[in-house]
């Protein structure tokens, strides 16, 4: 028996089983044999009715957006495959990004504060041979998912949202003046909140093989050494596995969350999720200090987050619009999920509620609301910098002496260079310094990075570059273009206010410290 396969026994549940089928699912989406869902139909044929506003797919994030909508005054639906109920394990988030559920009225002070369950400073960055750099208010508060969820149930239904559990999506048909779901509900948009295996994204996706992956394990256990502070990016070994690992460890309310991770691209012969476990639980004693023999295991954490060039989503179809996941608008670095949808969660309420109220919902209207954002274009280079090829030859050391005197650099340029990237928020003033420093300055460890990532990537990323550059510009004329933008008809506001949105969020001027 593995050392996995011992500890995960341990655990309620058929653990292992869920890790394995996990591990078939990647399988199958490396060798090109993931079957492609055709959920989605068209129908020429006018609905005689339309009954609900929205329907969103997936609950346990959709909940978010459909929650928000329904308190604006949108009529909402909600299907989930199983029963709406959080996750055990806490999520993790800086306490600012939080706020945008006090503004959009979801939750009150008093369950804000509630639904935190964990709250920890500083945190650590550190790689093998560098030294540390610590930071604070990022991704330090831990909200317990069962709550936040059950209030925002709550909040839902109080406004008028109807949840219907235990029903999976098995159709949608895109008729000239709604969408049928399920051959039940008639709604005029359709939300796809239902993550990275969606089956809209799969049939919108039709077969594509992810640029990337990044795959993720960890636990959360009882029995280490007192220690009330984080680690948000750590590395302590060479290459390994093709693969250079990185980890994350959090304060949770039952004990302390770590995470092993690792960046890498989709070629079949990549090691899957079981043997990354084995790695993480041979590892992990060098990593906190502590014997496997002393740790109470609580749960176990696995996963991977497939990431697509062409992304946000694209979908042909009208009235159907990704989001989260789904719609792979976050960053290739971060895993997504309940970040990313909160990050862009009050940019999507009011969004969508102007689609609604000016009748925007063709594809092409809808793809407005998933903006090229060139401040995650220009993170592709970063997550090609973090792995390497299948084949491919450099220092084992490299990847880890590259990101130790990047990270001293930022840690140089102070916390307003710093915090914003490490919440997957990358800034054209922030970068060209962070660039300028680290090239002066180690000229020769920069030049080893050029046949890491390619030419051909280090062009495609100086076009994201610049784009950041005038995007941080068109935002600065924002104040200048409002007077104008009211005088326009509705419709043309749309289109506008989804321009602006464009430029805040694709220059990361969306960003706020505490």
């Amino acid at each position: 028996m593995s050392i996995t396969e011992d500890i995960l026994s341990q655990l309620p549940g058929d653990v292992m089983e869920g890790l394995r089928r996990s591990d078939r699912i990647l399988a199958s989406l490396r060798e090109d044999r993931a079957p492609i869902p055709t959920v989605v139909k068209q129908n020429d044929q006018l609905l005689d009715t339309v009954d609900w506003d929205v329907i969103v797919c997936g609950g346990t994030l959709g909940i978010l957006i459909g929650c928000a909508l329904a308190v604006q005054g949108a009529k909402v639906g909600l299907i989930e495959r199983g029963i709406l109920r959080g996750r055990e394990q806490e999520w993790n988030i800086s306490r600012k990004e939080l706020e945008v559920f006090l503004e959009l009225n979801l939750l009150t002070n008093e369950e804000l504060e509630q639904a935190i369950a964990t709250e920890y400073n500083a945190a650590r960055v550190s790689f093998q041979g560098g030294t540390e750099v610590w930071v604070e208010d990022v991704l330090n508060i831990g909200v317990d998912p069962v709550y936040l969820l059950a209030t925002l149930k709550t909040r839902f239904l109080a406004v008028g949202g109807e949840l219907w559990e235990n029903t999976p999506l098995s159709e949608a048909v895109v008729h000239p003046n709604g969408v049928m779901v399920n051959n039940q509900f008639k709604t005029r948009l359709l939300i796809d909140a239902m993550g990275h295996l969606s089956p809209i994204a799969q049939q919108a996706r039709q077969g594509e093989k992810p640029d990337a992956l990044c795959l993720v394990v960890g636990s959360c256990a009882q029995g280490f050494p007192e220690n009330h502070s984080g680690d948000l990016l750590l590395s302590f070994t060479s290459l390994h596995n093709q693969c250079q690992y990185f980890w994350e460890a959090f304060p949770a309310k039952d004990g302390r969350t770590t995470y092993l991770f690792t960046y890498m691209d989709a070629h079949p012969q990549r090691l899957g999720l079981e043997a990354l476990f084995e790695e993480y639980l041979r590892l992990l004693p060098q990593y906190q200090g502590v014997e496997l023999s002393q740790l109470k295991f609580q749960r176990a954490l696995f996963g991977f987050f497939p990431t697509y060039r062409q992304s946000p989503l694209k979908t042909p179809w009208n009235r159907i619009l990704p989001v989260g996941d789904s719609s792979g608008s976050q960053s290739p670095l971060s895993f997504g999920g309940f970040g990313a949808m909160v990050r862009h969660l009050k940019r999507l309420t009011f969004g969508i509620q102007e689609a609604l109220q000016t009748d925007q919902l063709s594809a092409k209207a809808l793809a407005l609301l998933q903006p090229y954002q060139p401040s995650l274009a220009v993170t592709w280079l970063f997550q090609k910098a973090m792995s390497v090829g299948v084949h491919q030859n450099i220092s084992p050391d490299q990847i880890n002496q590259l990101l130790s005197v990047v990270f001293q650099e930022m840690q140089q340029l102070g916390s307003t260079v710093l915090k914003p990237f490490l919440q997957d928020v990358v800034q054209f003033p922030a970068l060209t310094q962070t660039l300028l420093k680290t090239g002066l300055a180690n000229p020769g460890l920069v030049a080893k990075i050029i046949p890491q990532v390619g030419l051909i990537n280090l062009l495609d990323w100086v076009v994201h570059y610049g784009n950041l550059g005038i995007y941080t510009a068109l935002f600065w004329l924002n104040p200048m273009l409002e007077t104008l933008i009211k005088h326009l008809p509705s419709q043309q506001q749309y289109y506008w206010h989804r321009l602006v949105d464009g430029w805040k969020f694709g220059s990361g001027s969306d960003y706020a410290d505490e």
